[in-house]
C-alpha cells in the first residue's frame, strides 16, 4: 500500500486546535495541578486486578439537549459524562477552564445537506427542484463553506466538499484530486444562480417578480432544521440563500426524533421535506472510505425509503458498487476509481457536504474512558470496557445524551442513531474491536485468524494476531454453503450451485476463543453454533421473494453482498472454526478478517421477530413496516412488546421439538438437546423480570427503559468474566506531543552571527537547523512507533518551497536542516516550517510549526529587538 501524504485540511484541523483550544502554558499547568488535586486517590491495583467484567455497577442515560448546561451539571455532580460531540466554542472554552471537568476531542463528525431526490412531481402535485441533479449540484456553489466553518461553527470546523473525511487517510492519499475538485466547486453564487435558473426552466417553472412558480403556485421548499446544535444556524443560513433565489421557504425546526419521522421514516415522494440539515458520526477511524459512495448515494446504503429513492447515474452506480466490493487489481487502479467516483458524487450531489467538525466529549475530571479519535465517546467501541472512575471501582455514573430511543431497537434493521447505538454497544460483545486511535481491529472473541489472498492483491498486515499468505488461486470447497433455498429451508453448497467450480480472492479462517460456548447470554442461555447460523439464514431469507420475510429494501444491500460472497462453512465447533470465502478486499488485512468473521446473535430472540414478521404483525425494517402497515419491531418499548409476549407464549405452548420452529432442519444440527425449551424459558423469565426482550452478552445488561421520562439504565452483567482491566491500556490516546525550536532570523549565505538565534537552532553559510522533540506524557516517543516525521517549508507567499524527512537523533529528538541554497530561494520575509508526525499507534497526524524570517546577507537585527513568532 502506498504511503499517506499530508492532507491540506489536516493542517487546517491542527490550526483549529491551536486557535480554539490552546491556553497559555502557565494556565495549563496550573489547571492540571488543580485537577490532580480533585482526585481523592487512585484505584487500588490489587482490587482492579481481581475485578471481572464492567468497571462500573450502573450507568444511567438521561436526555439532555441544552449544551449550555453541560459544564454546570458536571461541576454540580449530577452528571459525569456527556457523549454528544460539543462544537460550541463557548462550551468548549468553559470545559477547558473548569477544574471539575475535562474533555476528549474527536474528528469524525461531519455536517451536510440531505436532499430529497424524489419527483420532480411529488404526490401532492408540487414541484421538487432537487429531483434534478443539476440543481442539487448547484448548491455546492451556493453555500460558502468557509463562512459555515468559521462563523456558524465558530472556527471549530473545516470546510468539506467531498464524501471523504478531511481527517482520514483517503483524503490525504487523494490530496491532488481533492484539491482540484474543491477549487472547481468553490463558492460562486453567480454560477449557482445560473445553474438553478436553467434547471428550473427545464422543469417547467417560471420566475415572476423574482419568485418561482409552478402550475400557478409558488415553489415552496420545506427545510427540516435540527435545533440541538449549530445546524439551526446552518438551516437559517440556507433558507435565506434559497429565499434570495426566489423560492418560498418553510422552516421546519425539529429535534432528532421529530426530524427522523420525516426524512427517514416517510416516503420522500410524499413531499414532507425537501432538505434536511444532516450530520454523521464515523464511530471508528475509517482507514478505507471506498464504501462511502455506495452508502451515501445508492439504494444499497440503507433500507429506508430515502435511500430507495436514489437513482445514481449508471456509471456512478457501477463504480460505487465496484468500490464497495473493492473490485480492483492494484492500488493504482483503486486510486483512479476513487478519483472518478469523487467527480461523479459531486455531479450527483444527493448530499452536499459542508464541514468536518472538531467535537469535544465532556466528562468529570475523575472519569476516564477510551474515546475514539473519530467518533468520540458515543462512537467508541471500547467505552463499555474502559469507562470508570479513576479514584474508585464500581459505582453509578450518569451520562447525558441529546436523544435516545430515537428509533425502534432490533438487531436486524433497527435504530442507527449514534446515541441509541452507543447504549446498545455496551450490551454486546463483538468478536473484534477497533482500536480507537488507529482504526485497526483487535481480537475480542477470536483466538487467531488465517487470511489467504490472491497473489498481487494490495493488502498489508500490521498486527500479529493473524497470519497473511498469498496464493496463486483460492478454490472454494464444494461443501461450502454459497446460497439458501428459501422454499425448502436448506443451504445450497458450492457443488450444487457451481458444478464447474468456484474461486475467490480471499479466504478467512477464524479460530474463535476455545471458551466461547462457555459464555452466556444475559438471560442465562449458553451461546451455541445456532447463534451464528440463524443470522445468516435470515440475511438470505429477507432477500428471497419465495420467503414471507422478503423485504425489497434489503435487496440492494444483499445483492451487493452476493456479488463478492463466495461461500462459508463451519469446520469445527470445539473450538468453533469458521471459514469464509469472498472477492471483497480491504487495504488492511485486519479489516478483511473483521468484515468476514461472523458474529453471534441470540437465535431465540431473532426467532420471535421472524415469527412476528411471518404472521404479518411486525417488521424488522421501517420500510417494510410502512408498506405492510405494521409496527417496526422494537425489542424494548412500544406496541411490539405485547405482540412479542403473545408470540413467546405461543412458542412455549407448541414447542415439542426443534423441527416445529422455522428452519428447524437447517438449525437442528447446531442445537443442543433441549436447547429450544431452555432458551424460550430463559427469555420468558428475562422478559418478566425486566419488561423487554433485548438480550446481549456484553459487559452491561439492559436493566430498564423509560421512553416517556427519556432514560435508560444499564447494570453490570455478573456473568461477563473478562478481566476488568483488559482494555485499560487503550484508555488514553498516545498522541505525539511536539515541541519545535529553531532560529527566529536567518541571513542566508551569511556567516554565523549573534542576532536572531534561539536555543536549539543555528544559522549561517551552511544553512539553518531546527530541533523537534516528540514525547508522549512527558517521555520520549519511541522512534520505532513513528511511521513518518516529515516537513513542509512555505515561503512568505504561502507557496510550498520544500519538503523532506526529519533526521532522528535518538531519545525523541529529531532534526531538520535547511541548506543555504534552499534558504536563498525563500527571499526576504517571513517563512513557515511545518512538521507532521505520523505515529503507528495513532492514525491522525500531529503538527508543529515554526515561523522564521530570512533577511538579506549582511543585514543585522538590533540587539534586544524581538521578532514575531
Amino acid at each position: 500500500m502506498k504511503g499517506v501524504g499530508l492532507g491540506i485540511s489536516a493542517l487546517l484541523l491542527a490550526a483549529v486546535l491551536l486557535v480554539a483550544l490552546s491556553p497559555d502554558r502557565e494556565r495549563t499547568e496550573r489547571e492540571a495541578g488543580q485537577r490532580a488535586g480533585t482526585v481523592a486517590g487512585a484505584v487500588d491495583a490489587a482490587a482492579l486486578a481481581e475485578r471481572q467484567g464492567a468497571l462500573l455497577d450502573e450507568i444511567v442515560f438521561l436526555r439532555e439537549t441544552d449544551l449550555g448546561r453541560v459544564t454546570g451539571l458536571i461541576e454540580a455532580g449530577s452528571h459525569q459524562l456527556f457523549s454528544q460531540g460539543i462544537s460550541s466554542p463557548t462550551v468548549v472554552n468553559r470545559l477547558r477552564d473548569s477544574v471539575q471537568a475535562d474533555m476528549d476531542l474527536a474528528f469524525g463528525t461531519s455536517s451536510e445537506l440531505t436532499l430529497n431526490p424524489a419527483g420532480p412531481i411529488l404526490a401532492d402535485g408540487s414541484l421538487n427542484p432537487f429531483a434534478l441533479p443539476e440543481i442539487r449540484e448547484a448548491l455546492n456553489w451556493l453555500v460558502d463553506r468557509r463562512h459555515v466553518a468559521e462563523e456558524l461553527y465558530g472556527g471549530l470546523a473545516v470546510p468539506r466538499t467531498l464524501p471523504l473525511s478531511t481527517a482520514f487517510p483517503d483524503y490525504a492519499r487523494l490530496a491532488e484530486e481533492s484539491r482540484a475538485l474543491e477549487l472547481r466547486y468553490a463558492h460562486d453564487p453567480d454560477r449557482a444562480r445560473e445553474a438553478i435558473d436553467a434547471g428550473m426552466g427545464e422543469l417547467g417553472a417560471e420566475r415572476r417578480a423574482g419568485r418561482w412558480f409552478f402550475d400557478e403556485e409558488p415553489v415552496r421548499l420545506r427545510l427540516l432544521i435540527r435545533t440541538e446544535d449549530e445546524r439551526r444556524r446552518v438551516g437559517d443560513y440556507l433558507a435565506n440563500l434559497l429565499q434570495g433565489l426566489g423560492f418560498e421557504v418553510e422552516r421546519r425546526y425539529r429535534t432528532a426524533e421529530e426530524a427522523s419521522r420525516l426524512w427517514i421514516a416517510t416516503d420522500p415522494a410524499a413531499g414532507e421535506w425537501h432538505l434536511y440539515t444532516g450530520a454523521w458520526i464515523s464511530i471508528v477511524i475509517q482507514r478505507d472510505q471506498a464504501d462511502n459512495f455506495s452508502f451515501y448515494y445508492t439504494p444499497r446504503g440503507r433500507a429506508e425509503p430515502l435511500w430507495q429513492a436514489y437513482r445514481p447515474a449508471p456509471e456512478f452506480d457501477e463504480l460505487a458498487d465496484r468500490l464497495s466490493r473493492r473490485d480492483y487489481a492494484s492500488w493504482e487502479e483503486r486510486q483512479a476509481m476513487m478519483a472518478r467516483a469523487l467527480e461523479l458524487a459531486l455531479v450527483d450531489s444527493s448530499r452536499v457536504w459542508l464541514v468536518d467538525q472538531l467535537n469535544a466529549s465532556a466528562r468529570a475530571a475523575n472519569v476516564e474512558v477510551a474515546a475514539d479519535l473519530a467518533g468520540g465517546v458515543s462512537g467508541s467501541a471500547l467505552w463499555p470496557y474502559t469507562l470508570r472512575y479513576t479514584d474508585r471501582l464500581g459505582g453509578r455514573l450518569v451520562v447525558g445524551l441529546p436523544g435516545l430511543l430515537g428509533e425502534p431497537w432490533n438487531p436486524v434493521a433497527g435504530s442507527n442513531w449514534a446515541f441509541d447505538r452507543m447504549i446498545t454497544r455496551a450490551t454486546q460483545d463483538p468478536v473484534v474491536l477497533p482500536d480507537p486511535y488507529t482504526g485497526l481491529y483487535h481480537p475480542q472473541r477470536i483466538a487467531r485468524a488465517e487470511l489467504a489472498v490472491e497473489a498481487g492483491i494490495p493488502v498489508e498486515q500490521t498486527l500479529d494476531w493473524l497470519t497473511l499468505t498469498r496464493e496463486a488461486q483460492i478454490a472454494v470447497p464444494g461443501d461450502a454453503w454459497v446460497d439458501w433455498d428459501a422454499l425448502h429451508g436448506r443451504f445450497i453448497p458450492v457443488d450444487e450451485a457451481h458444478p464447474e467450480g468456484l474461486t475467490a480472492r480471499t479466504r478467512v479462517r477464524v479460530h474463535y476463543d476455545p471458551e466461547l460456548f462457555a459464555r452466556r447470554w444475559h438471560d442465562g442461555s449458553w451461546l451455541t453454533p445456532a447463534d451464528f447460523v440463524l443470522p445468516w439464514i435470515l440475511d438470505f431469507e429477507r432477500a428471497s421473494e419465495a420467503s414471507p420475510l422478503f423485504d425489497p429494501a434489503h435487496l440492494a444491500t444483499f445483492e451487493a453482498f452476493r456479488r463478492h460472497f463466495r461461500g462459508w462453512r463451519i469446520l469445527s465447533t470445539e473450538p468453533l472454526v469458521i471459514e469464509v470465502y469472498s472477492d471483497q478486499i480491504f487495504p488492511d488485512a485486519e479489516s478483511i478478517v473483521a468484515a468476514r468473521a461472523p458474529s453471534p446473535l441470540p437465535w431465540h430472540v431473532l426467532m420471535l421477530g421472524i415469527l412476528g414478521e411471518r404472521r404479518g404483525e411486525l417488521a424488522f425494517s421501517s420500510n417494510k413496516a410502512d408498506r405492510q402497515r405494521v409496527d417496526w419491531l422494537s425489542l424494548v418499548a412500544g406496541p411490539s412488546l405485547p405482540v412479542l409476549e403473545r408470540l413467546l407464549a405461543g412458542v412455549q405452548e407448541q414447542l415439542q421439538e426443534p423441527l416445529s420452529l422455522p428452519y428447524g432442519d437447517a438449525l437442528g444440527d447446531w442445537l443442543a438437546p433441549g436447547e429450544p425449551e431452555r432458551r424460550f424459558a430463559a427469555l420468558d423469565a428475562w422478559q418478566r423480570a425486566f419488561g423487554h426482550f433485548w438480550v446481549g452478552s456484553g459487559p452491561y445488561r439492559l436493566h430498564s427503559v423509560h421512553p416517556v421520562e427519556g432514560s435508560v439504565v444499564l447494570r453490570r452483567f455478573e456473568g461477563f468474566r473478562d478481566p476488568a482491566d483488559r482494555w485499560l491500556g487503550l484508555s488514553r490516546a498516545p498522541i505525539p506531543e511536539l515541541l519545535l525550536d529553531g532560529p527566529l532570523v536567518v541571513a542566508a549565505g551569511r556567516a554565523p552571527g549573534a542576532n536572531g538565534l534561539a536555543a536549539g537552532g543555528r544559522e549561517g553559510r551552511e544553512g539553518a537547523e531546527f530541533r523537534l522533540a516528540v514525547t508522549v506524557e512527558g517521555a520520549p516517543y519511541p522512534e520505532e512507533e513513528l511511521r513518518e516525521v516529515s516537513y513542509l517549508l512555505f515561503d512568505g507567499d504561502g507557496a510550498l518551497a520544500g519538503r523532506g524527512e526529519a533526521e532522528p537523533l535518538g531519545q525523541g529528538q529529531w532534526r531538520v536542516r535547511l541548506d543555504a541554497e534552499t534558504l536563498a530561494g525563500l527571499g526576504s520575509g517571513a517563512n513557515s516550517l511545518e512538521l507532521a508526525v505520523i505515529s503507528r499507534r495513532v492514525a491522525l497526524p500531529a503538527f508543529a510549526s515554526h515561523v522564521f524570517a530570512t533577511v538579506p546577507s549582511g543585514e543585522t537585527v538590533p540587539p534586544g529587538e524581538e521578532v514575531p513568532r
